[in-house]
């Protein structure tokens, strides 16, 4: 076994040391990935991991291992592997009023003193992540917590004063070696029960000033997600200045698969370190490396999921996404700190059914959410508590052993090599009209670990995976429906997913293709910021295109396609659409319509959530002997309304 020094300085500048902590990081000779060497990565580069629910998988009974299968201290794992800091949540009260915890780990500030002073006799550093909430903080909600509850903005901002400071004392105590300190957790326009971004200001402040006056070398974390969005991090950046926020760092979330690219992450967070003059990082970021629920709870991220997976699915992906992540915020220089991997020890609890892991989950927390939650959440954990959506995006298997992928962090600025194999197959994504004759491919493409592609001959398995005759899929007199099959090609499992729609006789009624000229859309105010076909695949329901709208300003468009040319009968119309920031369902305009033989027809809909895509349809249609439908939506809504239309279908009814 290898063994690579590297002197990891634990600088005043952001973990509170005097002194420099040498580490001996151990890597095999064959790590068993591939990792292109970051040049030039400084060894004080931040290579981070948030580990907060590390305690209640202990005491569920998890065993972490060291690469042999040998139990051993996950930190000194964690160490060995490469990673120089600690990142932990902390709320303020996750338990109800018997004492029973509300999941996630259970973090309050005494399990976050615990996690310092296991962390602290390897020299990891803590980034202490305050939600100031109960459970969860994250963009889709940011409740105060229930003690400080009908608080004036002057009051919770003392509270979250004392609060602060009364925990960083607490995990001082406990010996934990506190670098960083966040004051709250992705406020993507709201923190604490606040939407007032002054309000906002003053509780950061508040989070500062007790920060600073624990300890002026620990630094100011401010957290934010959603970096895809255009000038979004740039404007935050320009309200924290404006109303005087109090900060040194500026943090993304940062997930490939709903974040955009990281050539866009690189682009904002050079642009907010150039306007604010504040260092920037990765808080939170992960991959997949299987599609395997290992603990039947069901995963954030499955082969169900229609979004962008830009690595394999492997570990060799996971280890790439790891190596890019750290090699982007590396490229901007002494202005970026760096990164950290969110919960890679999250793995299946023991049990031999989900019933008896589930006991686990509620007696100590290590669920994503146990039942208890519901007196503070009652919409969400209340309804769909449970066990770890994550465990497929753990850098440990299911028995605590580290993957291959954990050594990335210590391999980043050295590379590494391994035997070339076959890793992953190309996924394959087919729409088949009812009726139609289905057919596979006989050849896919393979991707192996060295990053190389060649293609192999696939063996398809004649039945779905719920047993039913591939053959028949088309012709089985079933409406559409959707299906998986699974086949080998080189030694490597290969997915197709299958759409059976319904016939359509809308012209390219997904946008996927070049040619438009059949469709016709209208901005009515002249005055829209975008209005046009996005090639994403992440807001697209099928394929990777679909029609985006977005203003600053009222949006009102028009969009319609007329077809000619139909036999004379009854027809039935639908489209997708998802979309937000448009409020009350009963305040938005937006209509699907169809005009045939002088009559018109019409469906009102809306739109509550990226990707929660609602499908209106228009049934009863009558086609005369002209031949001729128009079919379409209008859409008026408020100023800040988005959203995208995809799948048009007009279809014998």
């Amino acid at each position: 076994m290898n063994k690579i020094l590297f002197s990891l300085a634990c600088l005043a500048a952001f973990t509170g040391c005097e002194k420099k902590a040498h580490v001996t990081t151990t890597i095999p000779e064959n790590p068993g990935i591939f990792v292109k060497k970051v040049n030039g990565l400084p060894d004080t580069f931040i290579r981070g991991v948030d580990i907060s629910t590390v305690l209640a998988q202990e005491e569920s009974g998890v065993i972490y291992r060291d690469r042999d299968g040998t139990p051993q201290d996950i930190f000194k794992t964690l160490r060995e592997n490469g990673v120089n800091y600690i990142r932990v949540r902390v709320w303020n009260n996750p338990y109800d009023q018997n004492g029973n915890g509300f999941g996630g780990g259970n973090n309050d500030a005494e399990k976050a003193a615990i996690i310092g002073q296991r962390a602290q006799k390897y020299n990891l550093p803590l980034l202490v992540d305050f939600h100031y909430s109960d459970f969860w903080a994250d963009p889709a909600k940011q409740q105060a917590p229930r003690a400080w509850k009908g608080m004036s903005i002057d009051e919770k901002s003392e509270a979250l004063y004392d609060y602060t400071k009364e925990s960083l004392e607490k995990i001082k105590k406990g010996r934990g070696i506190i670098g960083m300190v966040q004051i709250g957790n992705e406020t993507t326009g709201a923190m604490c029960g606040e939407t007032n971004w002054l309000q906002i200001s003053k509780l950061m402040n508040a989070g500062a000033k007790a920060v600073r006056e624990f300890s002026k070398d620990v630094k100011v974390v401010v957290h934010f997600a959603n970096p895809e969005k255009a000038g979004e991090y740039l404007r935050y950046a320009k309200i924290l200045k404006n109303n005087e926020v109090d900060y040194d760092v500026f943090a993304s979330s940062y997930y490939p698969f709903w974040h955009g690219t990281l050539d866009n992450l690189k682009t904002v967070l050079r642009q907010v370190a150039e306007f604010s003059g504040k260092k920037v990082m990765v808080a939170e970021f992960s991959y997949i490396n299987t599609y395997q629920d290992f603990d039947g709870s069901g995963n954030s991220i499955s082969e169900d999921s229609a979004i962008d997976k830009p690595y394999p699915v492997s570990v060799q992906g996971q280890a790439d996404c790891i190596r890019e992540v750290i090699a982007t915020t590396a490229s901007l220089g002494d202005k970026a700190l760096g990164v950290f991997y969110w919960e890679p020890a999250w793995i299946p609890v023991p049990g031999n059914t989900k019933e008896e892991r589930q006991l686990r989950w509620e007696k100590y927390g290590s669920g994503w959410a146990s039942s208890y939650a519901a007196v503070y959440d009652p919409d969400d954990a209340g309804k769909y508590w449970g066990g770890s959506a994550w465990d497929n995006q753990a850098l440990f298997d299911a028995e605590g052993k580290p993957l291959p992928s954990l050594a990335t962090f210590g391999l980043a600025g050295t590379g590494a090599s391994t035997q070339v194999k076959a890793d992953t197959a190309e996924e394959q994504n087919i729409r088949v009209r009812i009726g139609d004759s289905l057919e596979l491919p006989a050849e896919v493409a393979v991707l192996k670990n060295d990053g190389s592609k060649s293609n192999a001959t696939v063996t398809w398995n004649p039945k779905t995976e719920d047993g039913k005759e591939v053959s028949s899929l088309t012709t089985s007199g079933k409406g559409p429906a959707e299906y998986k099959v699974y086949g080998i090609a080189d030694g490597i499992s290969v997915l197709a997913k299958i759409a059976v729609v319904e016939p359509n006789y809308l012209e390219n009624p997904s946008f996927e293709y070049k040619d438009l000229s059949m469709w016709k859309w209208e901005d009515l105010t002249g005055k829209m910021k975008e209005l046009k076909i996005e090639d994403n695949k992440n807001n697209a329901k099928t394929g990777t295109k679909s029609l985006h709208f977005w203003s600053d300003t009222p949006v009102n468009f028009r969009v319609e396609q007329t077809v000619s040319g139909l036999k004379p009968g009854t027809y039935k119309f639908s489209l997708v659409i998802h979309g937000g920031d448009a409020g009350a369902s009963d305040a938005q305009d937006i209509k699907i319509f169809a005009r045939s033989g002088g009559k018109d027809y019409e469906e009102k809909t809306s739109a509550d959530g990226w990707r929660n895509f609602r499908t209106p349809d228009i049934r009863g249609i009558k086609v005369g002997a002209d031949g001729k439908a128009t079919v379409g939506a209008s859409v008026n809504l408020k100023a800040g309304s988005w959203g995208n239309l995809d799948d048009f279908v007009l279809t014998p009814q």
